[in-house]
Parts: C-alpha cells; sequence; structure tokens
C-alpha cells in the first residue's frame, strides 16, 4: 500500500483546507484510513480515521466539528476538509493506511503503531 498526500498550504486563521491521500495497493474498502498531523519537538498526533468500508468515521477532540473525513472509493482517496483553521492547527499533516482487525476501532485507530503504511506528509500553516 502507498498513500500519497497533497493540498498543503498557507492560509489564514478560520479559513479552510482540503487535503487529499491517495492510495495505491490493497483494497481500499478493507483499508483504515487515518489522518495524523506532527510539529517539532512533538509527537504524532491522531487527527481523525475511517474504518473498513467508511462504516465510522473518529475525530480528536480538538478538531472534532472543524474537521471532517472522507472516503472516495472510486478515485481511492481519502479527504480530509479542514475549516475554522486555527493557528495550533499548524502542522505537517499525515495519511495512513491499517489493515487491522480492531476490537476496539474507535481505540484502535488513534494509535500511530496500529498503521504499517504513511503517506509522505504535507505541511499545514496557518498565519495571520
Amino acid at each position: 500500500v502507498q498513500l500519497q498526500a497533497s493540498g498543503g498550504g498557507l492560509v489564514q486563521p478560520g479559513e479552510s483546507l482540503r487535503l487529499s491521500c491517495a492510495v495505491s495497493g490493497g483494497t481500499f474498502n478493507y483499508l483504515h484510513l487515518g489522518w495524523f498531523r506532527q510539529t517539532p519537538g512533538k509527537e504524532r498526533e491522531f487527527v481523525g480515521a475511517s474504518t473498513w468500508n467508511g462504516y465510522a468515521t473518529y475525530y480528536a477532540d480538538s478538531v472534532k466539528g472543524r474537521f471532517t473525513i472522507s472516503r472516495d472509493v472510486g478515485k481511492r482517496t481519502v479527504v480530509l476538509q479542514m475549516d475554522s483553521l486555527k493557528l495550533e492547527d499548524t502542522a505537517v499533516y499525515y495519511c495512513a493506511a491499517s489493515t487491522r482487525a480492531f476490537s476496539a476501532p474507535q481505540l484502535g485507530v488513534r494509535a500511530p503503531s496500529s498503521y504499517a503504511y504513511w503517506g509522505q506528509g504535507t505541511l499545514v500553516t496557518v498565519s495571520s
């Protein structure tokens, strides 16, 4: 499985940005697809994830209500729509894929260690 993230850039607070992650290889519907972000000196942080077949979507509390994850089976992409961006959303954003079966997916998808496949990251800068 290979992932290619795109769409990062520089925006002002309150604006929107749309990140896209193209997935090649693997059976798309059998992949958990997650978004994480990281700033210098900090651990990679869970942003949100879409489980197998898009059955469920989970978000970090810090982005709930502002970010939306969607998956397009035909295009084999997962999109992170980010609205009402804040200064603290500035980070490198990564998409990731997992084929693991979780007994508790709402917890399993939040851990970076659950994902075997990662994209290269795209920088999002929110600045006034």
